[in-house]
Order: structure tokens, then sequence, then C-alpha cells
């Protein structure tokens, strides 16, 4: 029998903390004691960040263990791009130009599907499109995949969005408990306030 207390659970092996030592990403957060303000920074070597004319300090302890994502959980969380999303952008910046018709005969789906999937990540950002001459007459529409750097660019600001729509929706929570613990006193949080939460 595995001793339980060397052993790890599925759980905890995907779970991750923050490294300020990592040197992947930073968080600051502002020194005034009734300021709120935090930031993620990702790619400055030595930012500082300021807030109130003050240089931010960087965070370099948290408790909190967060799930670790993986690429396409944050595609599909972030952008709404699930698998065959991620196929079809792999695919037209691996091969193409190609038309929806080719990348549909590529991947073996649906040409709808495809359509619908590359004028998403088109929207996004994430490939361009134009037209191309046919040699017996006529236009097709293909998709190429655009430059890195942009795609760097727009794939983290769409994220950075995300992010920034889900730390209001933790904040606004966080204030809502507040104003009820403070109104009363006396009671214990009832379980309305976690019904819009996934179950287990």
């Amino acid at each position: 029998m595995a001793d339980r207390s060397t052993t790890q659970s599925d759980d905890e092996s995907d779970e991750v903390k923050y490294d300020p030592n990592s040197g992947r990403y930073d968080i600051y957060e502002c020194t005034v004691s009734d300021c709120d303000n935090v930031v993620l920074v990702v790619g400055n070597d030595d930012p500082p960040m300021s807030c109130h004319d003050r240089p931010m300090e960087r965070v370099t302890e948290v408790d909190m263990s967060v799930k670790l994502p993986d690429v396409r959980q944050v595609l599909l969380q972030a952008f709404g791009l699930p698998k065959a999303g991620l196929d079809i952008c792999l695919c037209v910046i691996g091969e193409g130009p190609l038309s929806a018709n080719e990348v549909a005969e590529q991947l073996g789906y649906d040409r709808s599907t495809v359509t619908r999937y590359l004028n998403k990540l088109v929207d996004l950002g994430l490939l361009r499109r134009s037209e191309l001459n046919r040699e017996g007459g006529g236009v097709v529409k293909v998709y190429h995949s655009v430059d890195l750097e942009r795609m760097r660019r727009e794939t983290l600001i769409g994220f950075y969005v995300w992010a920034g729509e889900a730390a209001s929706l933790i904040e606004d929570a966080n204030l809502t408990k507040q104003d009820y613990l403070e109104e009363n006193p006396d009671q214990e949080l009832p379980d309305i306030f976690w019904e819009s939460s996934p179950d287990e």
C-alpha cells in the first residue's frame, strides 16, 4: 500500500503556485494600504511598475494554488476555441494558404464547421483571409497565418481582456460577500452566493 504522506493525488500534481523566481511572469501590487491595484507583467525584464507615484512591490508569496492550465484550456476558455478550432488554426499555420474546402479535406471536418472556425480565427486576429485568383477563372477565399509577433500580441491582449473580466467577477463577488457580512455580522454566508459556481 502506498504511503499517502509521500504521494500526490492527480489533482495536486496539476496545481501550481506563483513562483516569482521562474522568470515567466511577475505580479506587482501597490504599496499604498487602501489601494487594491495588482498587475500581471509578462515579457519585461525590469518594469518597475508604479502606482500613486510609488514603485509597485513585487509579490513574492502567494499561499493559494491554482489548477495548472494548458494551451487548449486557455484557447477554449478565453477565445471559445475547442479542439476543432485549434486543429484548424494549426493546419492553416502549417500548410496555408488554404481554402475552407482544403482544410475540411485535410482534417476530415464538415465544411460548415471549418468555415465557422476560420471566420472566428480571422476575427480573433490569429489568421488572415484573402482572395486568390483561380487558374481557370474566378476567385476563392484562402486563409493564411498572420505575422508571429502580431499573433503573440493579439492572443496576449485577448487573454488579458478575458482575465480582466474574470478578475472583475471575482472582485464583485468578494465585495458582495463583504457587504452581506457587514450587514449581517451574526450570520454565515448563505449558499446563494455560490449558486452560479459549477458543481465539482
